[in-house]
């Protein structure tokens, strides 16, 4: 077991703007005002290499309590990347990846919480006994030591939170707060899309699948990914979740991938005049559900979405 706390405040942070990229398909040259802290693995060539862009090292105490699960991991054959500050999270990922040595890369969001000191262990023996894998998620599941408001937030918003499957299954649920991928793929198919500021797991899991590669959840892997935990804080992000689709239906909609809230097969592209014509349908079943929580995020992104389609279109 490693200390990552006391490696955290011993830590050299440098510089991450000269990690050249060359694979990355939608790359963003603009300089990168991220810095990289990296724990070495055992071993010069490490089985995983963990990534987790941030953006203070901190987030609000839940950084410093994943530091405490990694070093509670029973597999401790990784490596580990940092990247603070840089506003492309996408960006941060990748310049993870060009230095990682690892066979799988894991992104690990700075709020994720692992709970299972076998999860690591678990993952990669997955992704080792099923090769034609090249993505794999876990649960996230609502913890009991969460707020009310945040057990509310989670169980009433779609893909905040979902019962643990029993068995492999193709999903677009995995997620980058809980996600491995094979490294040599992951840069086949030319990494996170750093051009984009909304959007990113719906095109790298785009991106794998056009691979022909699968995109799963796998059972048995348990992990906690908390939603703002005030009103304030959640409904700001809504309204700003919407500014940012306007933004990417108006410069780049072949970028805008749906986002089922269930397992399974889907379409990929929806209409964006069909997609506004079942937003007030889909807030009525909210409404008849009782979901109050989900209709007024619902109510907040739709706000954002007009204003920030208003203002492009002003700007333009």
């Amino acid at each position: 077991m490693r200390d990552f706390e006391q490696l955290f405040d011993a830590a050299a942070w440098l510089p991450s703007a000269d990690v050249v990229r060359t694979w990355v398909k939608f790359r963003n040259d603009e300089a990168s005002s991220g810095l990289l802290w990296h724990v070495p693995a055992q071993r010069k060539r490490p089985l995983l290499s963990l990534i987790i862009p941030t953006a203070d090292a901190d987030r609000g105490g839940y950084f410093r309590q994943l530091m405490r699960q990694l070093g509670e991991q029973d597999f401790q054959d990784f490596e580990l990347y940092v990247i603070k500050g840089d506003k492309r999270q996408g960006r941060g990922i990748n310049i993870g990846a060009q230095l990682a040595k690892g066979e799988y890369l894991l992104t690990v969001d700075d709020d994720s919480s692992l709970p299972d000191p076998a999860t690591l262990s678990k993952m990669i023996a997955a992704m080792q006994a099923h090769p034609d894998i090249g993505m794999a998620g876990g649960n996230n599941t609502v913890p009991e030591w969460a707020t009310p408001f945040v057990q509310r937030v989670m169980r009433q918003i779609p893909r905040r939170s979902w019962e643990p499957v029993k068995a492999i299954v193709d999903s677009d649920l995995a997620e980058h707060p809980c996600l491995m991928m094979r490294a040599e793929l992951f840069r086949r198919v030319g990494g996170e899309n750093e051009q984009i500021p909304r959007g990113l797991d719906p095109y790298l899991r785009k991106a794998f699948r056009d691979a022909e590669s699968r995109v799963v959840i796998l059972p048995g892997i348990i992990y906690h990914h908390l939603p703002p935990e005030t009103w304030k804080k959640l409904l700001t992000q809504f309204y700003r979740n919407g500014r940012q689709a306007a933004y990417a239906n108006i410069h780049s909609p072949e970028w805008v991938i749906e986002t089922p809230a269930e397992h399974g097969e889907f379409t990929e592209r929806v209409p964006l005049w069909r997609r506004i014509f079942r937003f007030p349908l889909r807030m009525l079943g909210s409404l008849l559900q009782g979901k109050w929580v989900w209709v007024l995020c619902e109510a907040c992104y739709a706000t954002g979405f007009i204003a920030g389609w208003l203002g492009e279109k002003l700007r333009g």
